[in-house]
C-alpha cells in the first residue's frame, strides 16, 4: 500500500464503505442491481430495435437513454465490485481522467435526452396531427446527436482541468468512483475559484433541460386541462407519467449534487446520492418505462410468443426426422 501511495501516477479508492464488514453481501447486492440493469437496459434496447411498432420517435429517444444508461452503469460499478474483493483499490490517473469524461458526458447527455423527451411529450399531445412532421426521423436524429455532443462538451471542458491540478500527499478518494468533488480534495493548491465555476456551470447546464421540461409540461397540463373527454386525459396522463417519474428520479439525485452548495455535502451523504443515480436509476428507468407502459409490455409479449413458436417449430421439426 505504501509503494502505491508513492506512485504519482495511482489513486486509491476507498469505496462506497470504507471498511465494509460483509463486502461478500455488498458485492452480491450491487453485481445483482448491475445484472438487472444491464439485462432491463439490453432489452428494452433489443425490442425497440426488433419490434416494428416501437418504431416511433418516443421509443427511438427511449432506446438512446437505455444505451447512456447501459455505459454509464458500466463504467462505475464494474470497478467498484473489483475494488470490493481486492486488497489494492487502485485506478490509474489515465483510468480516472478516464472515468471522470465518461461520467461527465453520460450524465450530460442524460440531462439533454429527457429535456428533449419532455419535448417529444408536448408535441404528442399538444400537437398531435403535427407530431409526423415536428419529429421526423431528422430531427429526432439532430435531438440524439445534440444530446450527446452537449453532454461530451462538459466532459472536454471540466476533465483536462480537474486532471492538471497538482495532486500531492495523500492518493485516497473518499469514494468509489473518480468524482470531480472527491477528486479536488486532494490537490496541493487552492480549487475554490475553480469548484465555484465549476458549480456555476453545472447550474447552467441544468437549467437549459429543465426549461424544456417545465415548458413542455406546463402546456401538456393546460391542454389536458381543456380536454372533455376523460378518456383523452387517462391516455395523456398514460404517455408522460413514466417520462415524469425518470425525471423526478434523476433530476432530485442532480439537484443535490449539482445545485446545493458544499455547505450541505458530506463524502458520506455524496456517496449515497452518487451510488442512487449511478447504480439505481439505470436499472430503475427500463424498469419504469416497461411496468407503466403497455406498448412495451405487449412487444415483449409478442417476442416471447415469436420464441416460443420458434421452439415448437423446432421440436416438430426434430420430431419428423426420427
Amino acid at each position: 500500500m505504501e509503494m502505491v501511495l508513492q506512485n504519482s501516477t495511482d489513486f486509491i479508492l476507498l469505496g462506497l464503505i470504507t471498511h465494509p464488514t460483509f463486502p461478500g453481501f455488498i458485492f452480491a447486492v450491487v453485481f445483482s442491481i448491475f445484472l438487472v440493469a444491464v439485462t432491463a437496459n439490453m432489452v428494452m434496447i433489443l425490442l425497440i430495435h426488433t419490434d416494428s411498432h416501437l418504431h416511433t420517435p418516443m421509443y427511438f429517444l427511449l432506446s438512446q437513454l437505455s444505451i447512456m444508461d447501459t455505459v454509464y452503469i458500466c463504467i462505475t460499478v464494474p470497478k467498484m465490485l473489483q475494488d470490493l474483493l481486492s486488497k489494492e483499490k487502485t485506478i490509474s490517473f489515465l483510468g480516472c481522467a478516464l472515468q471522470i469524461f465518461l461520467y461527465l458526458t453520460l450524465i450530460g447527455g442524460e440531462f439533454f435526452l429527457l429535456g428533449l423527451m419532455a419535448y417529444d411529450r408536448y408535441v404528442a399531445v399538444c400537437n398531435p396531427l403535427r407530431y409526423p412532421l415536428l419529429m421526423n426521423r431528422r430531427i429526432c436524429l439532430f435531438m440524439v446527436v445534440g444530446s450527446w455532443v452537449g453532454g461530451s462538451l462538459d466532459g472536454f471542458m471540466l476533465t483536462p482541468f480537474t486532471m492538471s491540478f497538482p495532486y500531492c500527499g495523500s492518493r485516497e478518494i473518499n469514494h468509489f468512483f473518480c468524482e470531480i468533488p472527491a477528486v479536488l480534495k486532494l490537490s496541493c493548491i487552492d480549487t475554490s475559484l475553480y469548484q465555484t465555476l465549476m458549480y456555476a456551470c453545472c447550474v447552467l447546464m441544468l437549467l437549459i433541460p429543465i426549461s424544456i421540461i417545465s415548458v413542455s409540461y406546463t402546456r401538456i397540463l393546460l391542454t389536458v386541462h381543456r380536454m372533455k373527454s376523460a378518456e383523452g386525459r387517462r391516455k395523456a396522463f398514460a404517455t408522460c407519467s413514466s417520462h415524469i417519474m425518470v425525471v423526478i428520479i434523476f433530476y432530485g439525485a442532480a439537484f443535490y449534487t449539482n445545485v446545493l452548495p458544499q455547505s450541505y455535502h458530506t463524502p458520506e451523504k455524496d456517496k449515497i446520492v452518487s451510488a442512487f443515480y449511478t447504480i439505481l436509476t439505470p436499472m430503475l428507468n427500463p424498469l419504469i418505462y416497461s411496468l407503466r407502459n403497455k406498448d412495451v409490455a405487449t412487444a415483449l409479449r409478442r417476442i416471447q410468443g415469436r420464441c416460443t413458436y420458434s421452439q415448437k417449430v423446432r421440436a416438430g421439426d426434430v420430431s419428423k426426422k426420427y
